[in-house]
């Protein structure tokens, strides 16, 4: 049977029979030799069999417009546009992107396995090729309760899966360097795969050891210095331009004639309003060029050389034998995409996808939110004296600042006032445990209420800032309620919600409506609470969580002293 089909594509290649599909007349990208050559490309069963002049059972003629491989997007999280994958794939596919790289370590840390599992069935809905990286940090740090604890044992069953390509940023690159064992078994299940990296500040012979343990790629440059240290030792530098870490910008000036084959394009994390506004790994391209990048290199960033560091094979090219993932444009300034074909079907058009996924839910992917019933003694903070240790938002960052002040005090315990200090509480919801972290948080500027989320990165624990105990609690319950999601309360009363059932991170609906509640529940929070417009009040509430970025956060054990890797009290000794 093979042979007879070797034989029948052999025939069409050699233009005697007809093939399936020509896309005439078109200007072809070719990210082998740099060049951008005139002809046809001719389709037959998915792949590319033909480049030259050729006659198709059906014909398009595109009229002089550019063909390039589908883009690939080389490390993503799903979860942070909020959305299932097939949701997520009707926004992108549309804008060039037909193959990704996912870590799914954020439904990992709500879901475990199964999460991962949920993430690669549903994937399989849409013309979208989901390669999936297991996620290696499953929970990130030691400082926080997630709902799951993924060992190598753990992750030996989907090894297994087809769609499973490798494993997913090693943030913990600590324990890489002290040869923490659970690390090193990880490391060496997945030997002979691709390992992505996660370890800006590791520099010298402990970059040395990181890079030789197996880890091949970096999305975490953000110097120049990082960069070429980096590549130095061999390693895929990842140019990243998400929503909150936009690094593509700081650091293209690297890329040159001698090095270009070692840079990717990501997203990393992207959010809904980004996503629809500015596109996704066709913004990366945009912006290559505007910094001075070629074209066609710029786009070979975004095709060829992802595909040969994770071994995607009959991807990134267009050449016989490849698969026809292709995207027509009009013109290589703005990328203006206007047709999109996955396997040789057009699945996107003028900025639309041309499929409709079917919503796979899974019951075991709902009801996210356990956790015992919170009262008001269990939010109180203990104050020995007015002297506080309080988290301070920094504006455009991810770091906040460790800021010592005086704080009201009444019968022992903190108390609320008009200084702009607000309660910021994380609680663990996954396993019931009744842990409550409770400290304090500056400049968010919050008034009359609060807001909250099931998005607290990366154990994705119930996180709330508000500056009264009652708007707290209502907003801790309005989240049990609604099965996980963000929720706003101003007065005793709950302006809006957003639920995301799966898993409490995302939901089923499609972009475009969680972004329009999105974004009336942004606007809601800077007009009726006053939160500081120069922040993205979800957005910042998110990272709060996040012990592995400087300088002060707060997970369900408590307040954490980044820089000094260990907890420490709200109230601070005199």
């Amino acid at each position: 049977m093979f042979t007879e089909q070797l034989a029948d594509l052999i025939t069409k290649a050699k233009g005697v029979k007809e093939a399936e599909l020509v896309l005439k007349n078109i200007n072809i990208i070719n990210v082998f030799s740099g060049e951008i050559i005139k002809g046809d490309v001719a389709i037959d069963s998915g792949k590319i069999i033909g480049i030259g002049e050729y006659n198709g059972k059906e014909e398009i003629d595109l009229e002089g417009r550019y063909l390039s491989p589908g883009f690939i997007d080389s490390h993503v999280h799903i979860e942070s546009s909020m959305s299932s994958p097939s949701q997520f794939a009707k926004v992108i596919v549309p804008r060039g992107v037909t193959t990704i790289v996912a870590d799914p370590h954020e439904i990992a840390n709500v879901k475990g396995i199964e999460g991962i599992k949920y993430i690669i069935e549903d994937s399989k809905n849409v013309p979208l090729d989901v390669h999936i990286m297991l996620p290696s940090c499953v929970p990130s740090t030691n400082f926080e309760n997630a709902g799951a604890i993924l060992k190598a044992d753990d992750l030996k069953e989907l090894l297994k899966e087809e769609d499973v390509i490798g494993l997913g940023e090693m943030m913990n690159y600590p324990g890489v360097i002290s040869l923490d064992e659970d690390v090193l078994n990880k490391l060496a299940l997945f030997k002979d795969k691709v390992i992505d990296g996660h370890g800006p500040m590791i520099s010298g012979k402990d970059l040395n050891a990181y890079v030789a343990s197996g880890i091949k790629t970096e999305h975490e440059c953000s110097t120049t210095d990082e960069v070429l240290d980096r590549l130095r030792l061999g390693m895929y530098i990842l140019l990243r331009e998400g929503s909150a870490a936009k690094d593509l910008r700081n650091i293209i000036q690297v890329v040159n004639k001698d090095n270009l084959r070692r840079f990717l394009f990501c997203t990393d994390d992207k959010h809904p309003e980004d996503l629809i506004n500015e596109g996704t790994i066709d913004f990366n391209i945009k912006l290559a060029i505007r910094a001075g990048i070629e074209p066609v290199n710029a786009i070979r960033m975004a095709t060829l050389n992802p595909a040969e560091c994770y071994g995607l094979k009959g991807k990134g090219a267009i050449a016989p034998g490849y698969i026809a993932d292709l995207v027509v444009m009009d013109n290589l300034d703005d990328l203006n995409i206007l047709k999109v074909f996955k396997n040789g079907k057009l699945v996107g058009e003028n900025n639309r996808a041309l499929f409709q996924p079917e919503i796979h839910l899974p019951k075991n992917m709902t009801d996210s939110v356990n956790i015992k019933d919170i009262k008001l003694d269990d939010i109180k903070i203990p104050m020995e004296n007015r002297n506080a240790n309080i988290i301070g938002v920094v504006e455009d960052s991810l770091v906040t600042e460790s800021i010592v002040k005086e704080v009201n005090v009444l019968d022992g315990y903190f108390d609320f006032s008009d200084d702009n200090i607000q309660k910021i509480i994380v609680a663990e919801r996954h396993l019931g445990t009744g842990n409550i972290g409770v400290g304090l948080i500056e400049n968010f500027n919050l008034k009359n209420g609060s807001i909250g989320s099931t998005i607290g990165h990366d154990s994705h624990n119930i996180i709330v800032i508000g500056d009264n105990d009652r708007d707290i609690l209502i907003a801790i319950e309005e989240l049990r309620n609604i099965g996980g999601g963000l929720t706003i309360v101003k007065d005793g009363e709950i302006l809006k919600s957003l639920p995301l059932e799966i898993g409490g991170i995302m939901t089923s609906r499609p972009v475009e409506e969680t972004n329009a509640v999105l974004k009336e529940m942004i606007s809601l929070c800077y007009e009726e609470l006053n939160v500081n417009k120069n922040i993205d009040p979800f957005m910042t509430l998110a990272f709060m969580a996040l012990p592995v970025i400087p300088k002060l956060k707060l997970t369900d054990m408590g307040l954490f002293d980044v820089e000094k890797f260990d907890f420490v009290k709200v109230c601070r000794d005199v």
